[in-house]
């Protein structure tokens, strides 16, 4: 079968090459891929900048945002052919570290997890993967090629998870305004699940035309171009995708939040002045709370399978700009003007295998 695989390490090693089928002991579910989501973790690995090969290898498959449709499925394993799946990203450690030994592996504490096409176990970038039962999520039938929005879309479900418990430390709180800062994917779906939530939902993101505040209006929330005044919005949530070391400094030392939620990751070497006395005193005068969110638990999987299957399909669509054949793989780790989710579809079949 045909893959997409790096070196990791080696920046610009990806290529497209043939790959003996996935081992059973990948998993007793053997899947058909459908589509690839790409992310700026896929394209920090083709950078040489992160990942780690399986045990014993040199390669790596890459992908972690997956889409296929089951082809073999054991009995009792409440999985059948036909069902559309997406394969949950991490797995726990092997210690395990408390966290991992409660089911929690989102929440590893000893870095010792893998990861489908990121650390050290191969990803879902390959025409056939298998996955666990266990680590499988099926989907609404209704959802077709959206699916593959599944795995960010269980970033942010996290993400409000979260707020919502750190919020409810004070009984009284009742949150009725958010700010999403990024009309990225993560943002775009995080304002999607705010908006099912019944808040106000506000979302920043610089660019003034193009897809983004459409999007954005789609969803019924309001849309700045310019970073609000946080003191006159005065959100009860804030959850930070960009990533982007000045909003995340607007997001932390300004916000008049009682909890913000870090979900973008920051490049390192960006030194910006802040007030660390100012910031202190208003986290503890004000008991508020920031916080740092990444990857997702199956339960927040599910909790994202249940937000998408309420979300209006036409607008989850128009959230994949664009969707690259397989056979014009390179393309979908380019960066063009316009791109939310850009998507590496499989199924668009393949004119050569020479690559």
């Amino acid at each position: 079968m045909l893959a997409l695989t790096v070196r990791p390490g080696q920046p610009q090693s990806v290529k497209l090459e043939t790959v003996p089928p996935p081992p059973v002991s990948d998993g007793a579910i053997l899947v058909r891929t459908l589509s690839l989501g790409v992310c700026g973790t896929d394209r920090e690995i083709i950078s040489g900048e992160y990942g780690a090969a399986p045990a014993g290898e040199e390669r790596l498959i890459i992908g972690h945002e997956s889409l296929g449709r089951v082809e073999e499925a054991p009995a009792g394993s409440g999985f059948a052919p036909g069902d559309l799946v997406v394969g949950i990203v991490r797995r726990p450690d092997p210690v395990p570290c408390p966290a991992c030994a409660a089911g929690e592996w989102d929440m590893c504490r000893n870095g010792r997890y893998t990861e489908r096409g990121i650390k050290s176990r191969n990803g879902y970038g390959s025409e056939q993967f298998r996955v666990e039962p266990e680590f499988a999520v099926k989907l609404d039938p209704a959802l077709g090629e959206a699916g593959v929005l599944m795995e960010p879309t269980s970033i942010v479900a996290k993400a409000w998870e979260q707020c919502l418990r750190i919020g409810h430390r004070g009984a009284a709180w009742q949150p009725r305004t958010a700010l999403i800062s990024g009309a990225g994917p993560i943002g775009l779906l995080a304002a999607m699940i705010g908006a099912q939530g019944g808040l106000d939902i506000h979302v920043y993101d610089r660019n003034k035309d193009g897809p983004k505040p459409d999007l954005a209006a789609g969803l019924g929330v309001t849309y700045h171009s310019e970073f609000p005044d946080l003191g006159a919005l005065s959100p009860d949530i804030v959850i930070e995708c960009t990533g982007a070391a000045p909003v995340v400094k607007q997001t932390v030392a300004a916000a008049a939040a009682g909890v913000v939620c870090l979900t973008g990751v920051s490049a390192t070497g960006h030194d910006i002045t802040f007030d660390i006395g100012g910031f202190n005193r208003a986290m503890v005068l004000d008991n508020r709370a920031v916080f740092g969110s990444v990857n997702a638990n199956r339960r927040h999987y599910e909790a994202a399978a249940e937000a998408l299957a309420k979300a209006d399909r036409a607008w989850l669509t128009r959230l994949i700009t664009r969707r690259v054949p397989l056979t014009r793989w390179a393309e979908a780790f380019e960066r063009c003007d316009g791109d939310i989710k850009v998507v590496v579809d499989f199924e668009s079949g393949l004119d050569s295998r020479s690559h």
